[in-house]
């Protein structure tokens, strides 16, 4: 079968296509932005792929359009479909269709730690000889792929809240049917679909409502938006994370790389990892949750976690010149931004750390956030802000509120310009972004050389 896919290098559908050429299907596909990892990873795997949504693609038709949630009506392609009646589906439910059908699915959801989370859980898996299937919106570096099918009923896949197409509002997740659950954390996002936290809830309960009654829910005893959650209605056990929960943790370290597990109130293990940060802490307590609820008993998740690399884009160590460390982040919402930048520093100690950030998801480029963000760079010791030309709201006066240094930068060049200019030997600077900036961080290790 001949399967097209609109909006392919997108994280979600880069590894929808990788699960379709898995199952033997030819998959073409196109977008609007082509840019690493995603259309590397797409490349390597003999996807072909088309630069914008000229019709012409389609012709001769696919036996099937695949179309991503960032295609609307009026699109060329989308229109040329719908014209020509050709068939289509939402990646979703294609999924849902051909892939989960049967399998045992272990979901993560939330706001923030999905695919981190998702990866860890994979690896677990991995790691206990489960070889599992898993669908992961980024690239872990324990896999070098984002998805596959696995070998086994097991199957992992980072639950998104986001909406599944132009065509179907609900979110993604309502498609997964899960058995195993992780809900992280959840906070106001997706300023672009929802209109307030309580509608997130909403469609967060309907999550909970496909969960089967011998299945598991796995959530932090710290969130009140997913008390709300569970209270209008939940079939399924519930295991909860943190303080007060069945899972606790003793921080061995105070930035997050060592911390002793338990699980109602019995010592499982330690776990010394690469990682920082309280978010990853919680990460690999819910999942340790979900492994052991399909079999791998807590000793032999720690001792995967202790082997795990986290994934491409979270805090990835990207170039070293001069004695100046840059990582790549995909940050974009001012709690991430503040654990991850918290982290860093209780890692680096004293070191100066320059944070670089680009407002480039569809709720910051609203203004949903902004209130948060001179809060949550705290921890840098000066932060540059880049500005895109399409940015509807002041980020000159979010700057003036940051309590440390901050400007604001409307070119990459002139942020290399600041970098070169503050940078010395043991600077650290975190690039924060969640799409490709521009290819800032390879230009900005080329000018400091």
């Amino acid at each position: 079968m001949h399967i097209h896919i609109l909006g392919i290098c997108g994280t979600f559908m880069g590894s929808l296509a990788v699960l379709a050429k898995e199952l033997g299907h030819r998959v073409t596909g196109s977008d609007a932005n082509v840019y690493p990892p995603m259309s590397t990873q797409l490349q390597a795997q003999g996807i072909e792929l088309t630069q914008g949504y000229d019709a012409a693609q389609l012709d001769p038709a696919p036996d099937l359009v695949v179309i991503g949630n960032a295609l609307s009506r009026g699109n060329p392609a989308v229109e040329y479909v719908l014209n020509k009646g050709l068939p289509y589906v939402s990646g979703p439910q294609w999924l849902a269709d051909h892939v989960l059908q049967g399998r045992w699915v272990l979901a993560v959801a939330g706001t923030h730690g999905k695919t981190t989370t998702s990866s860890m859980l994979a690896w677990v898996l991995e790691h206990a000889g489960m070889s599992p299937g898993f669908l992961i919106g980024g690239v872990p570096q324990n896999f070098s792929v984002s998805a596959r099918l696995g070998g086994t009923p097991f199957f992992v896949v980072e639950a998104d809240e986001y909406d599944s197409a132009f065509f179907d509002k609900r979110s993604k997740f309502v498609h997964y049917r899960p058995r195993t659950a992780i809900l992280n954390n959840l906070e106001f996002d997706h300023a672009d679909i929802f209109p307030d936290l309580a509608a997130i809830e909403r469609q967060f309960h309907h999550l909970v409502r496909t969960i089967p009654s011998e299945g598991l829910v796995i959530h932090p005893t710290t969130e009140p938006a997913l008390e709300r959650v569970i209270k209008m209605g939940c079939w399924t056990p519930v295991q909860t994370t943190g303080e007060g929960g069945q899972w606790q943790v003793k921080l061995l370290s105070a930035d997050g790389s060592r911390f002793e597990v338990s699980f109602e109130g019995e010592t499982q293990g330690v776990v010394e990892w690469e990682l920082t940060g309280q978010h990853n802490v919680a990460n690999a307590l819910a999942t340790l949750a979900a492994a052991r609820h399909v079999g791998v008993v807590p000793a032999m998740g720690i001792a995967a976690l202790s082997a795990f690399k986290s994934v491409k884009r979270r805090m990835e160590k990207v170039a070293e010149v001069q004695g100046v460390t840059i990582y790549d982040d995909f940050a974009h919402h001012p709690t991430a931004i503040a654990t991850t930048l918290d982290g860093l520093r209780k890692r680096i100690g004293d070191a100066p750390l320059i944070a670089v950030i680009e407002p480039r998801s569809n709720s910051m480029k609203l203004g949903a956030h902004r209130d948060g963000l001179p809060e949550a760079v705290n921890d840098a010791d000066q932060v540059i802000w880049y500005a895109p030309p399409n940015l509807g709201w002041d980020l000159a006066a979010t700057a003036a509120e940051c309590k440390v240094p901050a400007v604001v930068a409307d070119s990459l060049e002139a942020i290399i310009e600041r970098v070169k200019s503050q940078a010395k030997p043991g600077t650290q600077v975190v690039i924060m972004s969640n799409g490709g900036f521009g290819g800032l961080h390879g230009k900005l290790a080329e000018a400091l050389k």
